[in-house]
């Protein structure tokens, strides 16, 4: 597993490509997965590669708190697509976490006595307990859809009810505007906020697209992680 060597143009592309259909190198929230990939890079990824520069805006965005993600930083090669070697050059090695190795946490791993291992499972227990009441980061997305009639005669009030319509969790409906196509047909506009991990785009598309007898045809006009 690997990206190639993430300070070059081909790299970027690997990475790029692994992220296509994906919010983060690992799972629905940002972790020390993230973090470790975010490091290696020489800096932003260029315009072109838009799936790369999305993730790499948003997880900057956590550069104060990112010793505080979840997860075990591991080793670049441990990430990214199947098939492809990491040989990123000078990138960092990855430390053992403090936070999570019990070797650091309480020393050496030579013979103990009683009172010494009892110390060490109080205080491994009081760890544990402070690290399960870290509020877990939910990854949310804010969308713009169009949603296109099939003619001028289509009633645009009751397109825009049938859209509001929907109800999921993870999903809440924001402003909506009808905008000129041509000939006289105007599309529906409107903003929504989901739950990554709860709510897709395909889904949506999905659902409001069995309007049929109202809706033609769903795109999405703009999509941004929040």
């Amino acid at each position: 597993m690997g990206f190639g060597d993430l300070k070059t143009p081909a790299g970027l592309k690997v990475l790029n490509e692994f992220l296509a259909d994906k919010s983060y190198i690992e799972g629905y929230v940002p972790s020390q997965a993230d973090v470790a990939v975010f490091d290696a890079l020489s800096g932003a990824p260029p315009a072109d590669l838009c799936h790369a520069l999305r993730w790499y805006n948003h997880i900057k965005s956590y550069q104060k708190e990112k010793s505080s993600l979840p997860g075990v930083k591991k080793p670049l090669g441990q990430y990214g697509p199947a098939g492809v070697e990491d040989t990123t050059s000078g990138a960092t090695p990855a430390k053992e976490e403090e936070e999570d190795d019990d070797l650091d946490l309480f020393g050496s791993d030579e013979e103990e006595d009683e009172e010494t291992k009892k110390i060490k499972e109080e205080r491994l227990a009081a760890y544990n307990e402070k690290k399960s009441k870290k509020p877990a980061l939910i990854a949310k997305s804010s969308i713009l859809l169009d949603v296109k009639p099939w003619d001028d005669e289509t009633d645009m009030a009751k397109l825009e009810e049938c859209v509001r319509s929907i109800e999921l969790d993870g999903l809440v409906w924001g402003q909506s505007k009808l905008l000129p196509v041509g000939y006289g047909i105007k599309k529906l506009q409107i903003a929504c906020v989901v739950e990554d991990d709860k709510v897709g785009t395909d889904q949506l598309e999905e659902l409001i697209t069995a309007f049929e007898d109202h809706v033609q045809s769903m795109d999405v006009a703009a999509f941004n992680k929040i």
